[in-house]
């Protein structure tokens, strides 16, 4: 066993801790809670020491977010896969969007880091996603396939509501997506969200006290705007 390889194992340790608590930290007080100092107290370490592992809390934090995508991704994948490889597109995307929704509201306080108002190191974060191998565009390509197939079958919702000339550019890290996906892509998200926001927040805590109903309300409308299968055109 070479001594390089026992100090990398004992890197990973570290790190793996490291992130460990700042979960903790961010379940107990929310994303402004993580506190690199904090957790150099509760490992016995210098805050010197810590920072040769992440030099900021940026850092610390884009990890974090990472691992978060990267979870969420596994669970809706796991819901994709559970349906079989022949499934319907728009089957895989209800599947997946009832997994997002419900893992979303069983971490609340690690869905807020990652969908709510952008802390330092989560605007960074956002910013690397032009990144085909980047954590956040691994969990949106699998939204945009079944979307792909779709546009290739010609049963995606018509765009032509949309200005699609100002869109130029959206989703770079998906290549070459034909602008009429990238467009049902980001309204159909954007309607979800918003629903999906407003559940997280509380924000109509005022109106009703069980809001599935409204996300499954723009899942079935989002159902119905698809062509039949075999439909072209």
């Amino acid at each position: 066993m070479s001594d390089t390889s026992h100090r990398e194992r004992v890197r990973e340790r570290t790190v793996a801790e490291i992130k460990e608590l700042a979960r903790r930290q961010l379940v107990a007080g929310g994303p402004a809670s993580v506190s690199l100092r904090a957790i150099a107290r509760e490992m016995g370490m210098t805050a010197a020491a810590l920072y040769r592992y992440f030099p900021a809390l940026d850092a610390l934090v884009i990890e974090l977010c990472t691992d978060l995508y990267d979870e969420v991704r596994a669970e809706c994948e796991t819901a994709r896969d559970a349906l079989g490889p022949a499934a319907d597109p728009v089957d895989r995307l209800l599947a997946m969007a009832r997994t997002l929704r419900g893992w979303a509201l069983a971490h609340r306080p690690e869905a807020t880091l990652i969908f709510g108002p952008p802390v330092p190191g989560v605007e960074q974060f956002h910013e690397q996603c032009l990144d085909l191998e980047h954590a956040g565009a691994c969990f949106g390509a699998i939204f945009v396939q079944p979307m792909v197939e779709l546009w290739e079958a010609g049963r995606l919702p018509d765009a032509s509501h949309v200005d699609l000339t100002r869109l130029a550019g959206a989703l770079p890290s998906q290549g070459e997506l034909p602008i009429e996906v990238t467009a049902v892509f980001l309204t159909s998200w954007t309607r979800l969200y918003g629903v999906l926001a407003a559940e997280l927040f509380g924000q109509l805590a005022w109106a009703a006290t069980n809001t599935e109903p409204l996300f499954e309300a723009e899942l079935a409308f989002f159902a119905s705007q698809v062509k039949p299968g075999g439909a072209a055109g």
